[in-house]
């Protein structure tokens, strides 16, 4: 197995066919931007004085099996509390350069570092994973975005990816939990239904989810999901989904209705599962201002962590 790491600085196509009608679509608009205007980052999502600052590390990765030849950018986090004796606990989150800077709508790093600092989240180590890209074959050709094979497949391979070429160097390096129960992992849209993926091909790996405007539609098969957690013996996972009422609604199928399907089976099946519907559409502005109370909820009941108010 070869690993390449060095140091280094959407898809979703939404076609569908409008008719438009000025006026009404104005008012359209508007209403979609007063709907989501109170979606704004908290205290916990803002610098706080006194709170020590974890460090991030950016680094590259070729794939040299799951995803032959795929090149990524990946972000690690390590927070100051983390000692290298105590294992920490390990969060993973796709589309990662939109989860982990400090001025977009998640600004993971700064939440992660207030909740760690109040005991509100066990000290875990974060790492934010970039989709692959494919380099041209050839000096005129343009390279392929791996994104949706990856995200939006059913099935074990990105898990394979995770488990067998990312993560195991990051393990190496630091103190990581290998319980289940220590491990999270979050995704937007399509990355969405691929955290969901993960945990629901390895829970003996991944046994939380944050799932923010999942894409639990048939772009490659993921309508099936909320069938195949009924007709499947429960599994030991958590999961949060975050979705809004004005989100995607198109060929490949209603965002909204699909989310509702999710938290439907997911009751039938008996998960520990919560779904908090906003007015908001296809962005992370909801799932922003929400991130650390759904951080709290994902991981209360931890012995590192508090217990936490539920989100709302």
């Amino acid at each position: 197995m070869r690993h390449k790491y060095k140091n280094s600085e959407r898809y979703a196509v939404n076609r569908r066919k409008f008719i438009f009608v000025p006026v009404l679509s104005t008012l359209i608009v508007a209403s979609a931007v007063a709907d989501e205007s109170r979606y704004v980052p908290g205290p916990d999502s803002k610098r706080q004085s006194g709170v020590p600052m974890g460090k991030v590390e950016q680094l590259r990765h070729v794939s040299a099996q799951v995803f032959a030849g795929a090149e990524r950018d990946f972000w690690v986090y390590v927070p100051e509390q983390y000692n290298g004796t105590t294992p920490a606990c390990l969060m993973v989150f796709q589309d990662g350069r939109n989860y982990m800077k400090e001025d977009g709508q998640f600004r993971t790093t700064i939440v992660f570092d207030n909740l760690i600092h109040r005991g509100q989240i066990p000290v875990t180590i974060a790492v934010f994973v970039n989709p692959g890209v494919i380099p041209p074959s050839a000096p005129n050709a343009k390279p392929r975005k791996n994104r949706s094979f990856e995200y939006d497949s059913l099935g074990d391979q990105y898990a394979r990816f995770l488990l067998e070429e990312l993560l195991p160097p990051i393990e190496q390096r630091y103190s990581i939990s290998t319980d289940p129960d220590d491990r999270a992992i979050a995704g937007i849209s399509s990355g969405g239904i691929c955290a969901w993926t993960v945990a629901w091909e390895r829970p003996d790996q991944f046994r939380k989810v944050l799932s923010h405007v999942g894409s639990f539609t048939n772009i490659r098969g993921g309508h099936n999901c909320h069938a195949l957690i009924r007709e499947t013996e429960q599994k030991p996972i958590r999961v949060f989904l975050q979705e809004g009422e004005n989100d995607l609604d198109n060929l490949h199928g209603n965002w909204p209705l699909a989310n509702r399907q999710m938290a439907a089976s997911l009751k039938f099946a008996g998960y520990d599962h919560k779904l908090v519907m906003g007015t908001g559409g296809h962005n992370g502005r909801h799932g922003g201002a929400l991130l650390p109370e759904s951080l709290r909820w994902l991981w209360r009941g931890h012995d590192d962590s508090t217990t936490a108010d539920e989100a709302k």
